[in-house]
C-alpha cells in the first residue's frame, strides 16, 4: 500500500478583481522581455486583448500576438502557433482566454522549448524537461488550465481529443481576474462551469491514492484522491452550487463571477493532482466526433458516470449533495447519495446542458466505437473508483444515449 502522496500547482497564483493590472510588474520582476501572447479573435474584438497587451507594451516589453486560437483547438492550430513562436523566439509565453488558448500556449511552450512538434509530447510525461516560462490568464471559469499540468487538443484525423500531461506544463504564474469573465457569454459560462464541477467531482471521487497500484517511485498522470485535493474539490463544489446558475443568468453579478473564478481554479488544482477519470475518457471520443464543447460533453456524461460509480462512493456522494445545496438532514446515506446525482441533473437543466447523446447528434451505432476508444485510455481507467470493463463503458453510453 502506498503511503506517500504529492501535490503540484502553478508557481505563483495572483487572484482577485484587477489582478491583471499586476501582469507587467510580474513580468518585469522575472526579467522577461519578449512575450508571445496566445489568444483568439473574439478576445481581440471585444477589447480584452488590448487591456492585457497595452500595459505590457507600455512597460517596455516586446509583444507578439497569435490570435488564431479556436474552440477545442486542433493539432493544426498548434502547429501554426508553434511556427509563429519559433520566428519570434520568446522568453515567456502568455495564454489569454479559455482553456483552449491556455492549452495552445502550453503545447507551444513544450514544442518550442524542445525543438519538436506538438504530437511528440502527447501522453503522460513525454515533455523531456523544463519549458519556456508560461503565464496563464483565464477569461472563463472552467478548465483550471492556469494551474494544471494538462493540455488538450483535437486530433481531427482520428476524431479524438488528445492530451499532453507533464508537470513541466504547469504555468510559472497564474493571474485569475474575475473581471475578465464578465464578457463571457451565457453558453460558455454554462459549459465551462459544468466542466469545473466535473473536475471537482472526479477529483473527489477518484480512487484513493494508497490504493493506486504504482511502484514506490513510479509516477502517473493522476495519483488518486488525497486529503489536500479532496479539500480543494469540496470547496469548489460548494462555490459552484452557490454561484453557477447565477453567473449564467446574471452575467454582471460580481459575486457569482468571483465565486466561479475561484471554483474553477480550485477544481483545477484538485483534478490535476487527484484525477479525472471515466467522464473525461468517454468525452474524448464523443467530443472529437460530435464536435460538442469539452464542458458540455463532460456535463452531459457526468450524472451517468456518477450512477455507475455510486456503489463505491456513497458516503462521498452524500457529502456532495450537501455541498451542492441539497437538504440531507434525516436521510440515510443511500438516499443522500442519490440526491447528489439529482442535484447535478437539476443544475444541468437550469443552465441548459444537453441531457442525452442523441441531443447533440450522436447515433447509437457510434457508441461501441466511443467505448473502445475510451477504454484504451488506461491512465483514466486506473484512477476511477470502480475499475470498468469496455462493456461497462458501453453500458454507461447507452444509458446516456
Amino acid at each position: 500500500m502506498r503511503t506517500i502522496w504529492q501535490f503540484h500547482t502553478s508557481g505563483q497564483l495572483v487572484f482577485g478583481w484587477g489582478a491583471v493590472k499586476q501582469l507587467s510588474s510580474l513580468m518585469l520582476r522575472r526579467k522577461f522581455q519578449r512575450v508571445f501572447l496566445v489568444t483568439d479573435n473574439i478576445l481581440a474584438a471585444n477589447g480584452i486583448l488590448d487591456r492585457v497587451r497595452g500595459p505590457l507594451i507600455d512597460a517596455g516589453l516586446e509583444v507578439d500576438v497569435f490570435d488564431g486560437g479556436e474552440p477545442e483547438p486542433s493539432v493544426n492550430a498548434a502547429i501554426k502557433t508553434l511556427e509563429q513562436a519559433s520566428e519570434f523566439r520568446p522568453d515567456v509565453i502568455l495564454g489569454l482566454g479559455g482553456g483552449s488558448n491556455m492549452d495552445l500556449a502550453k503545447v507551444t511552450a513544450a514544442a518550442f522549448s524542445h525543438d519538436g512538434s506538438p504530437s511528440d509530447y502527447f501522453g503522460w510525461d513525454r515533455v523531456p524537461g523544463p519549458v519556456v516560462p508560461l503565464v496563464c490568464v483565464p477569461t472563463t471559469s472552467g478548465t483550471g488550465s492556469e494551474v494544471s499540468h494538462a493540455a488538450v487538443l483535437t486530433d481531427t484525423a482520428n476524431a479524438m481529443k488528445v492530451s499532453m500531461l507533464s508537470n513541466y506544463l504547469r504555468p510559472a504564474i497564474a493571474v485569475v481576474d474575475p473581471e475578465l469573465t464578465l464578457s463571457c457569454p451565457p453558453k460558455v459560462t454554462a459549459d465551462s462551469g459544468i466542466d469545473a464541477l466535473t473536475h471537482a467531482i472526479e477529483a473527489c471521487t477518484a480512487i484513493d491514492f494508497e490504493k493506486l497500484e504504482l511502484a514506490d517511485e513510479e509516477t502517473a498522470a493522476y495519483e488518486g484522491r488525497n486529503p489536500l485535493g479532496e479539500c480543494l474539490a469540496e470547496k469548489a463544489m460548494s462555490l459552484i452550487g452557490q454561484h453557477l446558475v447565477t453567473a449564467v443568468r446574471e452575467p454582471n453579478n460580481r459575486a457569482a463571477r468571483e465565486g466561479m473564478s475561484l471554483a474553477a481554479t480550485l477544481a483545477g488544482m484538485a483534478f490535476s493532482n487527484c484525477a479525472v477519470a471515466v467522464v473525461h475518457a468517454l468525452e474524448y471520443p464523443l467530443g472529437g466526433e460530435l464536435h460538442v464543447s469539452h464542458g458540455a460533453g463532460n456535463g452531459l456524461l457526468l450524472p451517468f458516470v456518477m450512477r455507475y460509480n455510486l456503489p463505491e462512493r456513497r458516503a462521498t456522494f452524500a457529502r456532495i449533495a450537501t455541498l451542492l445545496g441539497e437538504q440531507t438532514n434525516g436521510l440515510d446515506e443511500a438516499a443522500a447519495a442519490e440526491l447528489a446525482i439529482s442535484a447535478v441533473e437539476k443544475l444541468k437543466r437550469a443552465i441548459h446542458i444537453p441531457e442525452r447523446i442523441r441531443d447533440i447528434g450522436g447515433r447509437e451505432d457510434q457508441l461501441p466505437r466511443f467505448a473502445a476508444k475510451s477504454f484504451a485510455i488506461k491512465r483514466l481507467m486506473m484512477v476511477n473508483p470502480r475499475q470498468p470493463t469496455e462493456a461497462d463503458l458501453l453500458g454507461i453510453l447507452r444509458e446516456a444515449f
